[in-house]
């Protein structure tokens, strides 16, 4: 016996950054639960090969190009999305890039620091993208007053790295901005989430070699030992898009094989 509360068919969905890695595997798992796909990246060669697999699985499937960290742009996006679908259901957001280099050179090392541009962009892409998708689709949310928001942040945001300054701070800020923005739309029926993936490597970016790599590595520093499938974040952002989680909003979910509760 399935339990209707599980059941999204139909939810018109938008995943910003949808062409590759999680967001493709997030793509993916919407699709499988029988919802209406719109998928954005920067450029179109993702989007196209994500919207044909979709569309061969018997679902609709819209891709769209633009910078997420735009404001034209993603009214833009969110105008052609509502134009073909009608009404949008539940967004998600899942840009995401990372530059490891500490805040300035440390002494005895030769790694320089990280400049003006590369913090910007590192803030814009992380952050900066969750805001422009909220802020573009926001109003249309609040007026049916429904829907729901998943904001793709990461483990990061629950920890401090060295090095990692830039992505780790944008991180922990794709956190509070969920919490602050659940708190101005409960009033209006729309919920917004985060889940926060761990290791999530795409099998389509790298060799079969390499993967199998990361695979074993992984059995020393992830709890359960392997690196994450990619649409088990799919997984766990359709829960949150489902009736099921009518009474979630403001939460970040960890989908890390454990990192994140590692002690060292």
């Amino acid at each position: 016996m399935s339990l209707s509360v599980f059941d999204i068919t139909g939810q018109k969905v938008l995943i910003v950054g949808g062409g590759r890695g999680i967001g493709k595997g997030i793509a993916f798992a919407f699709a499988e639960a029988g919802a209406e796909v719109a998928i954005s990246a920067l450029t179109p060669t993702g989007v196209t090969k994500v919207a044909e697999e979709i569309r061969a699985m018997g679902q609709k499937a819209l891709p769209l190009t633009g910078d997420a960290t735009k404001a034209a742009d993603m009214d833009r996006i969110a105008q052609q999305v509502l134009e073909a679908f009608g009404h949008l259901d539940t967004l998600v957001t899942c840009v995401g890039d990372s530059i490891r280099k500490p805040v300035v050179q440390l002494p005895g090392t030769t790694t320089p620091g990280m400049t003006e541009a590369e913090w910007h962009f590192i803030v814009d892409v992380n952050l900066t993208e969750a805001f422009q998708g909220c802020r573009a689709l926001g109003p249309h949310l609040l007026e049916r007053r429904r829907g729901s928001v998943i904001n793709i942040s990461g483990w990061a945001s629950f920890r401090g790295r060295a090095g990692s300054a830039a992505y780790d701070a944008a991180k922990a800020g794709v956190m509070r901005f969920t919490e602050s923005l659940a708190q101005e739309w409960a009033p209006f029926g729309v919920r917004v989430n985060a889940v926060a993936p761990g290791s999530f490597p795409d099998p389509e970016q790298m060799s079969a070699e390499a993967y199998q790599q990361r695979d074993v590595a992984a059995a020393t520093t992830v709890p359960l030992g392997r690196v994450g499938r990619l649409k088990e974040v799919g997984y766990a952002t359709v829960f949150l898009a489902s009736p099921a989680a009518a009474y979630v909003t403001g939460q970040t979910w960890a989908v890390d094989g454990g990192v994140s509760i590692k002690s060292s």
